[in-house]
Parts: structure tokens; C-alpha cells; sequence
């Protein structure tokens, strides 16, 4: 043992060890897996019925290749084999292990990749189909005793691989017509339905629910870059079975019929809502790539980088001017918004640079852009003339899917003429046609012509206003609060949005009787509107600060609602609200970091524009002084100049009252100031 290293245990103390490869299984075990990995192959099922030849096959040699194995095991022959007859099986094992996995990997694909990949598999087969025969024209079957019939299935085995097929005619021509489909869309021809269904059954696509599945298995594939030479016509692919979706399938079947709220928010088998610190607010679509911009709020990177391209500099939530346009990767977020969509079941749909890559691909792809296009026209000509909320409601959903994602299927819904067709069914009495109405809405409006298109939709601000009061579920009035603060981001939108009572005051009841989410986009809407001085007169009149600050322990943007009118001529409205100082002091203490940079701002606006009555009010909250002390020292950037600028404001206050109290004989007011507010 002393000479054989390898061969030495692991030494017990632990100081060094010595790490052997797993042994090699016994000959009878080797017997036993070859046995069971042929009886395996045996039953495979086919993946698409273009391969049912080339699965055939595999499964009617594994099954002589099973008896053959099941013989020498009933033979007794698994005692000990001759030494080049195992060798030989060992490899034959190898063999049907690289068998097995092929047939895993194509039951795991899409079946579109699976044909235009065909000759790549075929190749492969014929490759493992030829290593087989030679290995069982090696096999030593004198020195096994086998049996003549053994033998003869042996050799017949042998003769089955070495006579591999080629593939079939008809498969060549099945992948022939979906390339040649996809030069037609780019042509701008619309496929004839009899020709795109033919192709459809041929690839076993014969309802929505399949249809579905081989959508999200191409978009997954495309994402994962599992074929880059293939990603064009998969991209185009997309495309067309989306359109085929539509033409062939009639849409979607409508989600089962419920009453009752609970059921109606999952009612259409669609990923959770993300909560809302998950979301870009610019997209409002959940973040890929969370980042960060120099005022510290974070946005998906994609909607952020476009946003910049158009021009502007100024952080698109707070509206500060950024220092710099650095964007810097929130990794902490991305991690929690991972764990999320782990344990609910989203799928990521592809990291930070494959998203934007695929966003690109897809932009080029002339095919997908052009399905994409006729999918939309087809829907929109299909749902004016859908009679029954049924019938509307699968168009619907499907106009909401196509609007979920890309710019350029929002464009082309837009321009289909959808928005006046929406308007109306948000006041159905239908829950889940309101849902999917409303929710087509928000999608669309993310696109900044569509914004324009909803805001001259004859009644489409009342119908969103009537959602906000009268939705059938939180999930529908949320979505209606989200398209306000979306159309809202628009200047000349913002001044008529502002204007209308119904719309200020419905936002309102929100964030008094909503749940969290639905608070959330209620705030962020209020916050945006509240960016227009000529606004925040009438948020005042509806109550808007009362509500802030009924949330501001609870919601970070409430802090930003009260800077906002503060700083646009709502001081006084907020001053006057009893405790309302106090609780802003409350929030600069406990708060987000955002939030308290949005208080401390707050307090600083209300002490500039309303001067001793906003200042005595602060200073006689207990502990303020430590509290700018304590955000000077550990807040984020803005939030140490603003409460360097409430503390000047305090040493001053203080000041002119001890000057007072001496002048006039009587005590200043007391109070305590830290060291760091002392200096100059």
C-alpha cells in the first residue's frame, strides 16, 4: 500500500486526504444499467411529429439492444465478464447515455427551434447511431456464450444503426415552408390561414394552450441565447405564432367567470403583480436590471438610458437636475427581485445584456416586426366587431399581452385604432373584460404616441376616473391610478389631468381606502401632478395633503406629495394641518432614506415660505435638533445639504430669540443645539 498512493485512505486526523475517483460500477451492475437505460429508450415519446422517424427508430433498437441485456442477465453471465467484453459495454453504455440525453434535451425545446435544428440532431443521431454498431461489432460474443437467437439480435441491432435514414422529404419540406413563411411577412404578405395551419399541425400546435406554451418556450430559448444561429428566425417565429394565436385559435379562452375580487386578480393565469418597489417607474414593468442615478432612485436600465437619450437630465421621479448621468448597478434590488420571481414563479425573461440585445434583435427582425404588426391590425378589426363581452374579452387580453412588452407592438396596436375600442368596455359590468380594458390602457400608454392618442380618446379620462371609483377589484383600480401617473409624465397632460376634479379626488380616495400597491400608484400620481404649480391649488382643495400625511409612516412618496406642494404654494395648506410638522420631524428620523431626504426638504420649504409660524412649529418638536444632527451625519448627499440648510434655519431662529428675549427682558426659548449645528 505504502507504493500506491492513490490507493491510500483518507487520513483521520484530517491534515491531508486524498480524494479517489467514484469506483467503476461491477460487471453485473454494468448489466443491470444497460438494461434499464435500453428499456428506457425503448418507450420514449415523441417530441413533434416531424421526428416521430428518427424517435422510431431509437426506440425499436433500444428495444432488441433490452433483450439482448435482459438475456445475458438471465443468463447467469453477470458474474464476472471477459475483461474486453466489459470494456466494450462500458462504452456502449456511454453510447446510450448520449442517447438519452439527445432525447431529454429535444423533449425540453420548442419544437420550432426543434426543425430548423433538425439537420444539426440528424447528424448527431447518425454519428451515435454509428459509434453503436461498431461498438456491437466489437462486442466479443463467443467469449460471452450467448445464444444464436441473442446473436442474431445483435447483429441486427448492428445492421438497424449502419442503415440510418436519412430524414424524411417531409421534413425538409416542413422546415422549407416556415422559412419560406417567414420571407413572405418581411415581404409584407399575410399568410393565408389554411397555409399557416397546415404548417401549425404538422409541428403538433392545435390549440391556444400549446400555441402558448411554444411562445414562452421560443422567448425563454431566445433569451438564453441557446441557438445564435438561429435567434432571427426564432424572433421572426414569435411573431407569427402570435398572429397565429389570434387567427387560428380566436385569441385566448376567456378566464374562468368569477364574482368575487380574490378571483377576478388571478384571473387570467398571468405571473403576480410585482410589488411595487419592484417596478421601474418609468416602465412600470418589473425591473431587469435595476440602477441607480445621482439622486439615488433606482430604474430599470433600459427605460432610464432611453430616457436620457431623449435629452433630458433631471431624475424623471424626483425632477432634480442630476449631477452626472452615471448609472450604477443596484445589485442588493436585483437580488431581492431574483429571490422574487424564484418563489413565485417568473421567469427572469433573460439578464441585463441578453434583454437589451434581444430588445435589438428583435427592432431588426423585419418578420417579427411585421407579424407583430398584422397581429395587432387583425385584433383591433376583430374586436369592433366582437358583439358579447366574451368574445371581446379574449380580443382583449390578447391586445393586453401584445402591449405588455416592446415599443414597437405598442405602436403598432396605437396605430391599429385600439384606444377608441378600450374606452367604452371600462365600464363593463364584466370584471375581468374591465381588467383587461384597463390594463391595455396602461401598457399602451407607456409609449409616448399612445399618450396622446388616450388623452383626445373622446371620454377616455372619465373612464379612467370612473375605474379609480367604481373598478371591480383593487387590481383594476390600481392599473387606473398607474395610467394617470403614465399620461401624466407628459407636461401639457399634467395641467389637464390636474384640472379635472374627478381625477385629483378619486386619487385621492385611493390612498385613503386602497391597499398598499394601490396606495403607491395613487401617491406616485399625486406626486406627478403635484410637479405643476397651477395644480396644487386644486390638490389642496381635495384634500391631498390631509391624505400624505395620513400615509407618510407608512409610504416613502408621501414625503415627496408634501414636498411638492410645499414648494409650489401648498405650505400654509400643510402647516396648518394639526401634528403635521411633527410627524414631517418623525419621518426625517425614521424613514427611508428617500423619505427623509423628502422631509427634511419638506420642513425646509415650509420654513422658507411661511417663515416664524412654520420655524416656532418646528423647534418645539422634541429631538429635532438631534435629528438634523443625525441626518447630517449618516444621510445620503441631498438629504446632509437639506438638513444643513433647517439647521441655519434653526441657529438663526434661535438666535434672533434670544436677541428678542434680551431686548425685551423676558427668556428665549430653550433649546439645546448640537455642536455640529453650532458652526458657521
Amino acid at each position: 500500500m505504502a507504493g500506491n498512493p492513490a490507493a491510500a485512505a483518507p487520513s483521520s486526523s484530517g491534515s491531508s486526504s486524498v480524494f479517489l475517483p467514484p469506483p467503476s460500477p461491477s460487471d453485473g451492475e454494468l448489466l443491470r444499467s444497460l438494461h434499464r437505460l435500453a428499456r428506457d429508450l425503448s418507450a420514449v415519446d415523441t417530441p413533434a411529429p416531424f421526428l416521430r422517424a428518427a424517435f422510431a427508430s431509437i426506440s425499436r433498437r433500444s428495444k432488441l439492444l433490452a433483450a439482448a441485456f435482459d438475456d445475458l442477465l438471465l443468463c447467469g453471465a453477470a458474474g464476472e465478464l471477459p475483461r474486453s467484453a466489459s470494456l466494450c459495454l462500458r462504452e456502449v453504455l456511454l453510447v446510450l447515455q448520449r442517447f438519452k440525453a439527445i432525447v431529454a434535451d429535444c423533449s425540453a425545446r420548442s419544437r420550432m427551434r426543434l426543425l430548423l435544428e433538425s439537420d444539426e440532431m440528424e447528424a448527431e443521431l447518425r454519428e451515435l447511431n454509428h459509434d453503436l454498431a461498431t461498438l456491437l461489432d466489437l462486442l466479443p460474443v463467443v467469449e460471452l456464450g450467448l445464444a444464436d437467437d441473442v446473436l442474431d439480435v445483435l447483429a441486427l441491432a448492428s445492421r438497424q444503426c449502419r442503415r440510418c435514414s436519412p430524414a424524411p422529404e417531409s421534413e425538409e419540406a416542413l422546415k422549407a415552408s416556415v422559412l419560406s413563411l417567414i420571407q413572405e411577412i418581411e415581404r409584407e404578405i399575410v399568410p393565408e390561414r389554411e397555409r399557416l395551419e397546415e404548417i401549425l399541425v404538422e409541428v403538433s400546435i392545435n390549440d391556444p394552450a400549446s400555441c402558448s406554451e411554444e411562445i414562452e418556450s421560443l422567448e425563454q430559448e431566445i433569451g438564453d441565447r441557446a441557438s445564435e444561429k438561429w435567434t432571427a428566425s426564432m424572433i421572426a417565429l414569435v411573431g407569427l405564432l402570435r398572429y397565429a394565436k389570434c387567427v387560428l385559435f380566436s385569441a385566448t379562452p376567456r378566464p374562468s367567470d368569477s364574482n368575487s375580487k380574490a378571483d377576478v386578480e388571478a384571473e387570467d393565469g398571468e405571473p403576480p403583480v410585482p410589488p411595487s418597489d419592484f417596478r421601474c417607474p418609468i416602465s412600470l414593468d418589473l425591473m431587469r436590471d435595476p440602477v441607480v442615478v445621482a439622486s439615488g432612485q433606482t430604474y430599470d436600465r433600459e427605460s432610464i438610458d432611453r430616457w436620457f437619450s431623449s435629452g433630458k437630465s433631471t431624475c424623471p421621479k424626483t425632477g432634480q437636475v442630476l449631477a452626472n448621468l452615471e448609472l450604477v448597478s443596484n445589485k442588493a434590488l436585483k437580488n431581492l427581485i431574483s429571490k422574487w420571481c424564484r418563489e413565485n414563479g417568473v421567469a427572469m425573461e433573460a439578464c441585463e445584456a441578453s434583454k437589451s440585445e434581444q430588445a435589438q434583435a428583435v427592432a431588426a427582425n423585419k418578420a417579427a416586426l411585421e407579424a407583430a404588426r398584422m397581429t395587432a391590425s387583425f385584433l383591433v378589426k376583430k374586436l369592433s366587431v366582437s358583439f358579447s363581452p366574451d368574445a371581446a374579452n379574449r380580443v382583449v387580453h390578447e391586445i393586453r399581452l401584445l402591449s405588455k412588452s416592446g415599443s414597437e407592438n405598442r405602436a403598432f396596436v396605437g396605430e391599429a385604432g385600439a384606444v377608441p375600442l378600450l374606452v367604452p368596455l371600462l365600464y363593463s359590468e364584466d370584471a375581468g373584460l374591465q381588467l383587461n380594458a384597463v390594463t391595455a390602457l396602461l401598457n399602451l400608454s407607456i409609449l409616448e404616441a399612445n399618450k396622446k392618442r388616450i388623452m383626445h380618446a373622446d371620454g377616455a379620462v372619465e373612464a379612467v376616473a370612473h375605474i379609480m371609483s367604481s373598478g371591480a377589484t383593487w387590481r383594476a383600480k390600481e392599473n387606473a391610478a398607474a395610467a394617470v401617473l403614465s399620461l401624466a409624465s407628459v407636461h401639457s397632460y399634467r395641467r389637464r389631468l390636474g384640472r379635472n376634479q374627478s381625477v385629483v379626488e378619486k386619487l385621492v380616495h385611493l390612498v385613503r381606502t386602497g391597499p398598499t400597491s394601490t396606495k403607491k400608484d395613487a401617491l406616485a400620481a399625486l406626486l406627478t401632478l403635484a410637479g405643476e404649480r397651477e395644480n396644487v391649488g386644486k390638490l389642496v382643495d381635495a384634500g391631498v395633503a390631509e391624505v400624505a400625511l395620513s400615509a407618510i409612516s407608512k409610504e416613502e412618496t408621501a414625503a415627496a406629495v408634501l414636498a411638492a406642494l410645499a414648494k409650489r404654494g401648498g405650505a400654509e395648506a400643510i402647516v396648518n394641518i394639526d401634528g403635521a410638522v411633527a410627524r414631517l420631524v418623525a419621518e426625517m428620523r425614521r424613514g427611508t432614506d428617500w423619505a427623509r431626504e423628502n422631509a427634511t426638504a419638506a420642513l425646509v420649504l415650509l420654513c422658507r415660505r411661511l417663515g416664524a409660524p412654520a420655524v416656532t412649529q418646528v423647534m418645539a418638536v422634541p429631538g429635532v435638533e438631534w435629528a438634523i444632527w443625525e441626518l447630517m451625519s449618516i444621510g445620503t448627499e441631498r438629504a446632509r445639504r437639506k438638513a444643513a440648510s433647517l439647521g441655519r434655519i434653526c441657529r438663526r431662529w434661535a438666535a434672533a430669540s434670544a436677541a428678542d428675549g434680551e431686548r425685551g427682558g423676558g427668556c428665549p426659548v430653550a433649546t439645546v443645539v448640537p455642536p455640529a449645528m453650532m458652526a458657521s
